[in-house]
């Protein structure tokens, strides 16, 4: 990171550098504003606050699929695959009342000749079986174990679950709090370096808090693993004294 310290009147100094706290400070720069008719040094700094969290609800979905050229015996088999996956859902510790029906779809699709006579009709039959519980353990354990529904003869379209967080607001103060924290000592490492101090907040800009799955990377995924990272940057504007 290299930032500049000015003032109107030439340089003051110029400054590069790091500040290892663990949770770091995101820029810092120096420039002038007009108050009052007057002129005067602010520092503008961002500042970072982290947690790591574990999701505390689990949504999942477990999608299949048939297909018939009869549709009514179709819909029968469609049936007879969401009974075997609640099935396996109670054997694998979910009450009854946490399996709700998904919305049932029917495709049509038509097979022709080279003359264009049509030879047969099929009907693709899709549902889903979701399950929501805070209980994010037991659905990680059953979901490993979605291979014995394909072993039974089920075409699965969807069986990853969704892993949230939902405890943001329990954490929000103390994040912000942190990271204003964070900003004023990153103002005034670089203010110690200009050899003048830091004064009191002229403006403070809350940016938005981020939720990712913790080894996810910068543009991953923020509901596919349990454990999850939360972050939030504060921008600050510091007078200079």
């Amino acid at each position: 990171m290299s930032d500049s310290i000015r003032t109107g009147g030439g340089a003051l100094v110029a400054a590069g550098l790091a500040i290892g706290l663990g949770i770091a400070t995101g820029g810092y720069f120096v420039s002038r504003t007009t108050v009052n008719s007057a002129l005067v040094d602010t520092a503008d700094v961002k500042g970072l606050a982290e947690r790591s969290v574990k999701a505390d609800q689990a949504i999942w979905s477990i999608g299949y699929k048939v297909s018939n050229a009869d549709l009514k015996a179709g819909y029968a088999e469609a049936e007879a695959n969401a009974r075997i996956i609640r099935d396996f859902l109670a054997a694998n510790g979910f009450a009854a009342e946490a399996v709700l029906a998904g919305q049932t779809s029917v495709g049509q699709s038509e097979f022709r000749d080279a003359n264009g006579a049509l030879i047969e009709t099929r009907y693709e039959i899709s549902g889903a079986l979701v399950v929501t519980t805070p209980d994010v353990k037991a659905v990680y354990a059953a979901s490993q174990k979605t291979g014995d529904l394909i072993a039974a003869g089920l075409l699965l379209t969807e069986s990853q679950p969704r892993y949230l967080f939902t405890g943001l607001n329990a954490i929000k103060p103390d994040m912000l709090r942190e990271a204003a924290q964070n900003a004023r000592l990153a103002a005034d490492e670089f203010a110690k370096n200009a050899g003048v101090s830091v004064g009191s907040i002229r403006t403070a800009q809350q940016g938005g808090f981020e939720i990712r799955d913790a080894d996810a990377g910068e543009y991953g995924s923020d509901d596919r693993a349990i454990d999850k990272n939360v972050r939030v940057v504060t921008n600050v504007t510091f007078y200079l004294d």
